[in-house]
């Protein structure tokens, strides 16, 4: 049994918490706002294939891994899993989008299946204007705030460290790692919506989309609850909600889902994202003995929560590491941090 740190309640400090304590690990977990990061905000698609790109092989295979934890995972937390996603594409060049993804999801041996125009609107009857897309059955959603509900269920969080002298700490603190790790991860900010419709209105599934160059996504909850995302921005100053970012994502979306007209405004939020230079997590041992990161998920965390969690445990246990995620192949970044 070890006695362990975690600073950061987000959903990802909070699954490596979690795993930890069902273990039998003594564990600590420090945050003074828990929850209310970039997993307040996330829009909690599962999307190893929808988000499959070139050159992101290690990170897909990561994803793969992590979306077979998840059915598992979600049930003994007890929350819903939403199952499937659609692609569309409102014309030509949306649907060259299309083709690419799913020419890459057949490279990589992925589920994901072409649609006509009919066989669209068949699996989804509320889009609007759109010539085709795509049915990928093994991209799933899921609700991080519920995720998180249920995690600090299982976890007590405190605002300070405060019970135990750790032999580890883990450091899961979104783009805030402390010196000399903090040159390893970037804000990028994103801005989501939340609106609410009549149930009858809701998508049946995660729609995922390009209208007219234009991406989108609109995630139902149940309840009537929809997340429409997100933008994706390079910044250096505090993430704020922008009037242009909210125009943009509720004219696209309600292009691609006309019933979206009527539905009531409940919220928009902006976090930022931690980046890393190679947009893989740093999920391992640092050059400190006793610090490991589980940091930089980008547009993962959700994802790849479980995983993480396993792959902190394992490292705590039997020193083993995951190469792709190990923090110290930023080595060279952290002595720049270090030289500052």
């Amino acid at each position: 049994m070890a006695r362990v740190r975690v600073m950061g309640a987000g959903i990802i400090g909070l699954a490596v918490a979690d795993e930890l304590l069902r273990r039998g690990h003594q564990v600590e977990v420090v945050d003074p706002s828990p929850g209310s990061g970039a997993s307040y905000a996330a829009a909690g698609m599962l999307s190893p294939v929808g988000e499959l790109w070139y050159g992101e092989e290690a990170l897909h295979a990561l994803g793969h891994e992590a979306a077979e934890l998840w059915p598992d995972y979600a049930a003994r937390l007890g929350v819903a899993l939403q199952r499937g996603s659609v692609l569309a594409g409102a014309d030509a060049g949306d649907m060259a989008q299309i083709d690419r993804r799913l020419k890459l999801a057949g490279s990589h041996h992925e589920q994901a299946v072409a649609l006509e125009r009919a066989e669209l609107l068949e699996r989804e009857p509320g889009l609007g204007r759109v010539l085709g897309g795509a049915w990928l059955p093994d991209d799933h959603s899921v609700d991080p705030r519920a995720v998180v509900a249920a995690l600090r269920n299982r976890v007590r969080v405190a605002d300070t460290a405060q019970t135990i002298e750790p032999e580890v700490t883990v450091w899961a603190t979104g783009t805030q790692l402390p010196e000399p790790y903090s040159a390893l991860v970037r804000g990028v900010r994103g801005e989501i919506l939340r609106l609410r419709l009549p149930t009858a209105d809701l998508p049946r599934h995660t729609v995922r989309a390009w209208v007219h160059g234009e991406q989108v996504y609109v995630v139902p909850r149940a309840g009537g609850e929809v997340v429409v995302g997100a933008t994706q921005e390079e910044h250096d100053a505090p993430p704020v909600v922008s009037a242009e970012a909210v125009w943009r994502l509720l004219d696209t979306a309600r292009r691609l889902l006309p019933a979206l007209d009527r539905a009531i405004f409940v919220e928009a939020t902006a976090r930022d994202r931690p980046g890393t230079a190679d947009n893989l997590p740093l999920v391992g041992p640092t050059h400190e003995p006793g610090v490991l990161l589980a940091a930089g998920h980008f547009r993962h965390g959700v994802l790849l929560a479980p995983l993480t969690a396993r792959l902190i445990a394992e490292q705590i246990e039997t020193g083993g590491v995951e190469p792709a995620v190990d923090p110290r192949r930023m080595a060279a970044r952290v002595k720049q941090g270090a030289g500052r």
